[in-house]
């Protein structure tokens, strides 16, 4: 399927809906400004307000809410996810994209939660660092590892899906969840605040996408349970996805090149502050 066609679909999609709504490109801004949020928690704050403590709650509160909002953007780019998988033409290279973009994005990551920049491929324990954990365990733990296991945990249920049936192949798909889940967790892949497991809500909200995309309501529903029952905030992110129209909404055809550097240069303008 190329481009073309992959408009066209979009667009027969969005013509079935009563509003405009949120194009992917939208959809993607907004999912930005909220992840923009989150770095802004722990380096821009500190510099506009001091460093968040008990001692100062002006920038203690100010930090937190921003975390907080920030996992707004969670299950929107859970849904830029499971519509990417479904719409792409090479599921391999995807893949690669986003792996290749979560390694550029854990050096800096790394810096802004240790004070020293991640380590590619070198997983080290112990502790260093204000937040508990070297550098190089940040560059493994950064967020968009999230994504890359969600998207391997997905590719996983799609072939068993082609190439099995029956009890067999639901046991074996329960199997490939656990062991996501199993790994987000132990790796600690976008632990917020200790209180947001993201790699984890990630990987929760593209199976909800995945299983119960040819249910509108009933996906949209239990999605955005999920969200309130996951600290509120990103049942609100849910909610702007109740808007998307289907439509890419890009103007030029490398805009959403842009997209895969904005965060890890964002990370880097953190690092640098």
């Amino acid at each position: 399927m190329n481009e073309i066609e992959m408009a066209r679909q979009r667009k027969a999609t969005g013509r079935d809906r009563r509003h405009k709504g949120l194009s992917v490109f939208r959809l993607k801004v907004i999912g930005a400004v909220f992840m923009a949020l989150s770095i802004a928690s722990t380096t821009l704050v500190p510099m506009l307000f001091g460093e968040p403590s008990a001692d100062n709650m002006t920038g203690l509160t100010v930090a937190v809410i921003c975390e907080i909002a920030s996992w707004c953007a969670v299950p929107i780019y859970a849904w830029l996810l499971f519509d990417g998988w479904r719409h792409t033409r090479n599921v391999g290279r995807y893949w690669a994209g986003l792996f290749i973009l979560a390694a550029l994005a854990g050096i800096p990551y790394g810096k802004i939660m240790t004070g020293d920049w991640g380590v590619p491929f070198s997983i080290a324990t112990g502790s260093s660092g204000s937040s508990g954990g070297s550098a190089a365990s940040f560059w493994v733990s950064n967020p968009v590892w999230g994504l890359v296991l969600a998207l391997l945990v997905l590719m996983a249920i799609d072939w068993l899906a082609k190439h099995y049936s029956g009890v067999v192949r639901w046991l074996l798909t329960v199997a490939v969840i656990v062991a996501g889940l199993l790994w987000n967790l132990i790796m600690r892949v976008g632990v917020s605040q200790r209180v947001m497991y993201t790699g984890a809500v990630t990987l929760a909200f593209v199976l909800i996408f995945y299983f119960l995309a040819p249910r509108e309501n009933t996906m949209m529903f239990t999605a955005g349970l999920l969200g309130a029952v996951m600290c509120i905030t990103p049942g609100v992110g849910v909610a702007f996805l109740h808007y998307r129209n289907g439509e890419l909404g890009y103007k030029h055809s490398w805009t959403k090149w842009v997209f895969y550097a904005l965060y890890p240069v964002m990370l880097l303008i953190g690092a640098l502050l």
